[in-house]
């Protein structure tokens, strides 16, 4: 083995055992890392051993920047009508071999297929973008800060950021908004401020630390721009409700109950039949108030009755409850999940 050959040798064992060593990166070498390589040559004359002849060569790496926003979690977020807060959750890796800043911008896109599933129909508001401070990677109002760029992030590491929005009223099932975060990679020149917007080195190689993007194409992005988006959706999941009255006669005063009429003196009853449409959200906190007709008189013997069940369009059932006060039925009922119904039933005689 000539000695040329073993000092390869050795550079291999060496390069194993670094690698043993430490875990493998995607980034590479480190940007600016400066990369030497030697050249020994012996020779004789006359059977006698020269001084030996050396060159070496070195370079330094180039930046390679690269990064990555992408939806943590694949499934849309389901939010109801009104709800506020409403969040969800992006990771934003830097694939590059140097630490980079990331200025952050959250968008609403206008139209066009959805991440999961449906088309955008309607935007949220109070877009806000918040990192995970704690790096627990759950949202914790108060603890995570609202951002508007990541900083100093290193390199082969990944940071977890959320989008938060409140989300309209009067909005159905459904329903779609899409929310786009995106990410420009930046100059990691200080901490606690946002660097310059970096830029891709042009013309030939140099002996100093260029730069080159390499960035993906991938879900819609512009490959080798330095700038990298996701996307995510809210979806809506809303109650459908709908509330039905209906009034039947139970007696009259000559009749009874055989065949009653709805004359002065009759018993009427009042239904109140409160449902929810099929895959829909279950309702909750449901308060009826309902107005007693001038020209009858409230039943307090009969009373309220919450709860009841609709079968072929009469109503039947409930216990005792709600409250009658200035000519005014009140009264509460219970969560109504998909598909079910609930009633208010009370009684009035005519005038």
């Amino acid at each position: 083995m000539t000695k040329t050959m073993r000092l390869l040798a050795s550079a291999s064992v060496l390069a194993a055992t670094a690698v043993a060593a430490s875990p493998a990166f995607a980034a590479g070498t480190t940007a600016g890392t400066t990369v030497v390589n030697s050249v020994t040559l012996d020779y004789k004359i006359g059977g006698i051993d020269q001084n030996q002849v050396t060159a070496t060569d070195s370079f330094k790496v180039d930046r390679k920047v690269n990064l990555t926003v992408a939806e943590v979690g694949t499934s849309t977020t389901t939010v109801t009508p009104g709800q506020t807060g409403a969040v969800t959750a992006f990771s934003v890796s830097n694939a590059s071999n140097a630490p980079l800043d990331f200025a952050l911008g959250a968008t609403q896109p206008s139209g066009g297929t959805a991440p999961h599933t449906g088309t955008d129909n309607y935007n949220v508001s109070n877009l806000k973008v918040y990192a995970d401070t704690n790096s627990n990677g759950s949202y914790d109002p108060g603890t995570d800060q609202e951002a508007t760029y990541l900083d100093q992030v290193a390199a082969d590491t990944s940071r977890t950021v959320f989008v938060v929005a409140d989300v309209p009223l009067g909005r159905a099932t459904g329903d779609v908004a899409v929310v786009k975060l995106s990410a420009t990679a930046s100059e990691a020149t200080a901490a606690g401020s946002l660097g310059a917007t970096v830029t891709q080195s042009t013309g030939a190689n140099t002996a100093e630390v260029d730069t080159v993007f390499a960035d993906a194409d991938t879900n819609g992005n512009v490959a080798r721009d330095g700038i990298h988006f996701a996307e995510d959706d809210y979806t809506i999941k809303a109650a459908a409700l709908t509330a039905t009255k209906t009034s039947r006669v139970i007696s009259d005063p000559f009749n009874g109950t055989t065949d009653p009429k709805m004359i002065p003196g009759a018993v009427v009853e009042y239904c109140i039949a409160v449902a929810n449409g099929a895959n829909s959200a279950t309702a909750s906190g449901i308060n009826i108030s309902d107005e007693v007709p001038v020209q009858t008189t409230y039943d307090a013997a009969f009373g309220i009755k919450l709860n009841g069940t609709v079968s072929g369009g009469v109503c039947s059932g409930g216990s005792s409850g709600g409250s009658y006060a200035s000519g005014i039925v009140s009264g509460s009922l219970s969560d109504i999940a998909a598909g079910e119904a609930r009633t208010l039933i009370f009684r009035v005689s005519v005038n």
